[in-house]
């Protein structure tokens, strides 16, 4: 932990005033669903920092927990070592762990879970324990056919999760974040064969995962093939 009398003044106040201002927001616990490419990873961003939320990527916090060596990560550890899958209930105890961090005070954005209605009841027997529930399911529908384009131009920044297009959301230099100046990086799935096989995945596995939020009235659908900033207004009136 850093020492306080190290850390500017400026630095304290902003930290300060950025606690006070989330103070004041509502709890929100949300889920996004989409198909790769459907805009989750643009959106996520804007709504953590507007709602003053944690963003909790499974993949992200299992390799965290693994690397910190906590108990669940130790788990996780010894099935990835022996090839297996992690286990819904292994996924779920660190997102209940995730959940206990001052970050996560005020709620979070998961992204990529629950992907099938086993996880989402799982989640929602964990958060019912806790005397909690999720509050809206944003689900991000876009058809297939405007999805390969999306997915082929698309560059990320790693540390932070901000997401670009080359046509749709350039950077103000190509190939360089706009707020840190770093490079961008291109995933190696985010190629036309792979994007088909995950589709599969998606509408077998996660689209009876729409319909099982659908059925607890807290799913809105948001019309994903608009223009970035026009999806962006339409999550901020869902979530209004």
């Amino acid at each position: 932990m850093a020492d306080l009398e190290d850390v500017q003044t400026v630095d304290l106040m902003s930290e300060l005033l950025r606690r006070l201002k989330c103070s004041q927001k509502p709890d929100k616990r949300l889920i996004f669903i989409g198909p790769p490419g459907s805009g989750k990873g643009t959106q996520s961003p804007i709504v953590k920092d507007e709602f003053c939320l944690c963003h909790l990527s499974t993949g992200d916090m299992l390799r965290a927990a693994v690397a910190s060596k906590t108990p669940l990560g130790l788990k996780a550890k010894e099935a990835m070592d022996k090839g297996a899958l992690v286990t819904d209930e292994l996924v779920v105890g660190i997102i209940d762990e995730a959940m206990n961090k001052p970050k996560c005070q005020k709620g979070f954005i998961l992204d990529g879970f629950p992907r099938t209605v086993a996880q989402a009841e799982k989640l929602d027997e964990m958060l019912k324990k806790r005397g909690t529930g999720i509050d809206k399911v944003l689900n991000f529908a876009i058809d297939d056919s405007v999805l390969e384009e999306r997915i082929t131009g698309r560059w990320i920044h790693p540390s932070s999760g901000r997401s670009y297009h080359t046509k749709f959301a350039p950077p103000k230099t190509p190939g360089v974040d706009d707020i840190t100046g770093e490079p961008l990086i291109q995933r190696k799935d985010d190629n036309a064969e792979v994007l088909r096989s995950r589709l599969a995945a998606f509408h077998t596995q996660t689209e009876p995962v729409i319909d099982y939020y659908a059925k607890k009235a807290v799913l809105t659908n948001i019309k994903a093939e608009k223009a970035p900033q026009e999806v962006t207004s339409e999550v901020q009136k869902a979530l209004s």
